[in-house]
């Protein structure tokens, strides 16, 4: 028996939300990564200071661009970027 390995094709491939910048207004960027993430204050501010931070990551497309346009409301700069493929090797 060979084993053989399948790469699914999605219509959806999913999104990482990278910030990149938080900008002059840092607390407006952390409430909003608090919003995001549902993570505490204090974890949201770490997250938001040490850039680049994914903030959400394997989330659709159309979501990921939601957030973008969130963070990017506040002062903050932040992109999507699509997940790599799996690198599928074979044994």
């Amino acid at each position: 028996m060979s084993d053989e390995y399948f790469l699914l094709v999605c219509d959806d491939v999913p999104h990482d939300v990278v910030l990149t910048d938080p900008g002059a207004r840092a607390m407006d960027v952390v409430r909003v990564v608090r919003r995001l993430t549902g993570l505490s204050l204090w974890r949201s501010k770490l997250l938001a200071t040490q850039v680049p931070a994914v903030i959400l990551a394997g989330v659709p497309e159309e979501d990921a661009a939601a957030a973008v346009s969130v963070l990017r409301d506040a002062g903050a700069r932040a992109e999507t970027r699509e997940q790599p493929e799996p690198d599928l090797v074979k044994h």
